[in-house]
């Protein structure tokens, strides 16, 4: 969440966006083409202004699962304005989504994690599959610091699922360091995260937080952490 007051510039956020750029510049030219999945949370709205900057080779792709909250879908519109770049678009399969609510009800995901766990993958992991297909590389906004699912990241991993290259290329930044950035360059970022949603899905499977709470406990909030990782599918490994 966006804090009322500027935070301090960490020591080191310099050096960390110079290796970012690096990094950026090293993969747009080794693994050609390679794309950027883009979910319009503030570590992705970092990396939009780097690609954009530093290595606009790199083409950026978005997943619109039809239930987005209608402030992404505002800033969609503003990065359009402010980037003159090409978005990519992937939807569900509507014919798949029909016969998800036919049998099951539009909000069947609040019953149980196998129908949640359903909608997720109509919603991303069939739309993403199509995102990366031909493609070498791709980058995600994940963070070391978000979550202990993602703790164990690592800066770089072949995806086997998708048959390519994995980066995440702002694995030790912070919290801080994320927002410093947007504010030094006046980034764009969505209005939920100044209402408590540090982290940003679906509008059904979304709620703000409370102090204290972990930074990915408004996600699928009626789920158990204890039993299930606060993850939609996208990047789980296959055993």
């Amino acid at each position: 969440m966006l804090q009322a007051s500027p935070p301090k510039i960490e020591n080191g956020l310099e050096q960390k966006t110079g290796a970012v750029i690096a990094l950026l510049r090293r993969i747009a030219g080794d693994y050609a083409p390679v794309t950027f999945s883009n979910s319009f949370g503030a570590e992705d709205m970092v990396l939009t202004d780097l690609i954009f900057e530093h290595a606009p080779s790199i083409e950026i792709f978005t997943l619109d699962t039809g239930r987005l909250p209608e402030e992404t879908y505002q800033l969609m519109h503003k990065v359009r304005q402010r980037y003159p770049l090409t978005m990519h678009t992937y939807s569900p399969r509507a014919e798949a989504i029909e016969q998800y609510v036919l049998k099951h009800g539009p909000n069947a995901f609040y019953e149980s994690l196998e129908l949640r766990k359903a909608c997720c993958h109509l919603r991303k992991v069939e739309p993403l599959a199509r995102a990366l297909a031909g493609k070498k590389a791709w980058l995600t906004g994940m963070r070391r610091q978000q979550s202990q699912t993602r703790r164990e990241l690592p800066l770089e991993e072949w995806d086997a699922e998708h048959g390519l290259q994995k980066f995440n290329p702002l694995l030790e930044w912070t919290h801080q360091d994320v927002w410093a950035y947007i504010r030094k360059f006046n980034v764009p970022y969505n209005a939920l995260h100044d209402k408590g949603y540090p982290s940003i899905g679906c509008a059904p499977c979304t709620r703000a937080i409370a102090v204290g709470e972990d930074i990915r406990a408004g996600r699928w909030w009626w789920e158990n952490e204890d039993e299930v990782g606060k993850e939609c599918g996208l990047h789980e490994k296959k055993l």
